[in-house]
């Protein structure tokens, strides 16, 4: 084993137990900080016409929305079913800018999850320390 294999070994391990240690509203900011990383790497894909690499990027975005929606718990808060609404027209925009290689629909979906994205980090960085993490985050609505 060489050391660059080695180095991405030991960062790969370093990964994996930093998402399996997060809190659920730190695995949220987590998504949604790779979201908007695979969105515009997507659209500078589509741009420069590399579709491999925008097809790579975009297909993961639309995964994490889905994740998004799949652990929404819209029986938390009234605001929940917009969301859950806001999610599906992402993942609209994600995937009809992946099949008509459409970067303007990618740069839609960046506008609309990046204010998503420093809301719930704001939000999460309002959780106090003290408080347990599963009622705090029970109050971001996550699962």
């Amino acid at each position: 084993m060489n050391v660059l294999t080695s180095a991405a070994s030991k960062l790969s391990a370093y990964n994996r137990d930093s998402v399996l240690s997060a809190s659920p509203a730190r695995l949220l900011t987590m998504l949604y900080d790779r979201l908007l990383l695979d969105l515009n790497r997507g659209e500078a894909a589509l741009q420069a016409q590399q579709w491999p690499t925008a097809w790579e990027n975009l297909r993961h975005a639309d995964q994490i929305v889905a994740e998004l929606a799949g652990t929404l718990r819209v029986d938390l808060w009234d605001g929940a079913d917009g969301l859950l609404q806001l999610y599906g027209y992402l993942a609209d925009l994600i995937v009809g800018g992946m099949i008509e290689r459409d970067a303007s629909k990618v740069h839609e979906a960046i506008e609309l999850a990046e204010p998503l994205r420093r809301t719930w980090h704001e939000a999460a960085a309002l959780l106090p320390a003290a408080v347990p993490a599963t009622d705090a985050e029970r109050d971001l609505g996550v699962a």
